[in-house]
């Protein structure tokens, strides 16, 4: 049976600086640290249990990789469970563990947040005149891409093969109501733009890069389907499917929907309920396809030969996704999550099958659309016009002032108070609560933490480590009124006894 999905999202930002000269390396690592400065304590990141060569195929490319995460860079973990750090080139905040949509939709707006008050700070400890801004999209314009991940917990029995072939439809197809919308076309072997494209409108920012089915890259020769077997969690029961292919969304629903329909194809998948004859012929050509065409009436060659629509695919996918909740009921994903991301699947498909502008308070990629071609058509502008360009980038701004989808009409679902709440309260429904917790209370003592240990300094040698292999463990209920009652972290370690053991981590940055 399906197990409990977790889930969260990691967001790479465009960042640019202005009246000012700083790479982006420099220029990310200033806003963080204008952030974490102001923080009661600066924890690191600790890197013990980082395996970004562990492929889920059985073999391990440890050796013949690059790093991915350049360890003397800026990486800290925040009081919410969320780790902040510079990836290569731009600011990541990666949400804390989320056991429901709701909730891991409120972490990424609270992500959003804590990058706005990033700049602010920045922009006080810059020269008058200069600052740091950040746009929460996936593409420079010039060929280069950065992502925006999401991670779902699944059982470890689920064979990879499986799980590879049955998923890959519905991410290819699913940008259909999660894609972010993009003037012009890119490719990452191609040096920048291509001219062909250069007025065309398109679904996906990230579709123009990926160049393989399945793979273990991130960054170069992006699969569709990443290998990556770090669980983070008891690597005997738990896998972890880390999705590259996903826009980064100004649309909370459609954030919602990106992240509740995939939960519930891999529900689906785990459970033997996916649909047997839906698996695609080529889906690095159809993923292309999909996202170059707005009209949403290319078709995609499945294995059997026959041509499918995104859309059909998705309405095949809800169907069965229907028929697997009535017979499995609601536990991976929990009754009221099941209930909405069923009945906002069916709505934003009606409305794309209808007519698209339906659905413009939901989709990005339709409200950006809207908004382009009315200014466009207020000041005569050329489908070449390089004002589209520099309209579809300012729809992603994040400075309240200027963001463009902060006025395209898109529907809230996260309160403001939650998101107030998130930018230092975690998730209570998993074990990013612990961890959290253990950084607000005591941030002078905790040495380093990471997705599934916490190393403390006691006092006395050596330091201690905590695993936390049991995503679903460590939650307020399991451990509220033990954090409450320790007054010390050797309280909490006599108190959690042989789970403790000691730690040789030293910081490495």
């Amino acid at each position: 049976m399906a197990i409990p999905k977790v889930v969260g999202i990691e967001t790479e930002y465009g960042v640019i600086a202005r009246g000012i000269d700083l790479n982006p390396v420099t220029a990310s690592s200033v806003l963080i640290n204008a952030y974490a400065g102001r923080l009661d304590g600066r924890i690191g990141w600790d890197f013990e249990d980082e395996r970004p060569g562990a492929d889920a195929r059985g073999f391990a490319l440890d050796d013949a990789m690059a790093p991915e995460v350049e360890t003397h860079l800026v990486n800290t973990v925040l009081r919410n469970g969320a780790r902040y750090y510079v990836d290569h080139a731009h600011p990541e905040y990666s949400s804390p563990e989320c056991r429901t949509i709701r909730e891991a939709v409120v972490h990424d707006r609270a992500g959003e947040e804590i990058l706005r008050a990033s700049m602010a700070a920045a922009r006080a400890a810059l020269p008058d005149g200069a600052e740091i801004v950040v746009y929460k999209n996936n593409s420079d314009g010039k060929g280069n891409s950065y992502g925006c991940h999401e991670n779902y917990l699944l059982a470890r029995e689920l064979p990879f093969g499986t799980l590879a072939a049955q998923v890959t439809p519905h991410l290819v197809t699913r940008q259909v109501f999660c894609g972010a919308g993009k003037v012009g076309r890119e490719s990452s072997d191609e040096a920048g733009e291509d001219p062909a494209g250069r007025g065309t409108y398109q679904i996906s920012q990230r579709a123009d890069f990926f160049e393989e089915e399945i793979g273990l890259e991130t960054t170069l020769k992006r699969p569709i389907v990443n290998t990556r077997d770090e669980p983070h969690a008891d690597p005997s029961r738990y896998r972890r499917l880390h999705v590259i292919v996903g826009d980064a969304n100004m649309s909370e629903v459609a954030t919602y929907l990106k992240l509740g329909t995939t939960a519930l194809v891999l529900a689906m998948i785990e459970d033997g309920d996916y649909p047997a004859d839906l698996v695609l012929a080529h889906p690095v050509s159809a993923i292309r396809v999909v996202s170059q065409d707005p009209s949403l009436r290319a078709g995609v060659l499945l294995s059997d030969g026959r041509t499918i629509g995104a859309l059909g695919v998705q309405r095949r996918l809800w169907e069965a996704a229907r028929l697997h909740v009535a017979r499995r009921g609601h536990a991976a994903l929990g009754e009221s999550d099941t209930t909405e991301t069923l009945e906002r699947w069916g709505a934003v498909l009606d409305g794309l099958e209808s007519d698209p502008e339906r659905v413009a308070h939901a989709v990005d990629w339709v409200a950006k659309r809207r908004i382009i071609e009315g200014y466009a058509e207020r000041h005569g502008l050329g489908p070449r016009d390089a004002r589209r360009r520099a309209i579809d980038l300012q729809y992603h701004d994040l400075r309240p002032a200027t963001s463009l989808a902060a006025r395209a009409g898109l529907e809230p679902i996260a309160k403001p108070a939650d998101v107030e709440a998130a930018i230092t309260e975690p998730p209570s429904t998993t074990r990013a609560y612990f961890r959290g917790r253990c950084l607000a209370k005591w941030p002078r003592d905790v040495v380093a933490a990471n997705w599934d240990s916490i190393v403390f300094d006691v006092g006395t040698e050596p330091l201690r480590r905590v695993p936390m292999m049991e995503p679903l463990k460590g939650t307020a209920a399991d451990v509220a009124a033990l954090l409450d009652e320790a007054r010390t972290p050797m309280d909490l370690v006599t108190a959690l006894g042989s789970q403790v053991r000691t730690s040789s981590f030293r910081p490495t940055n």
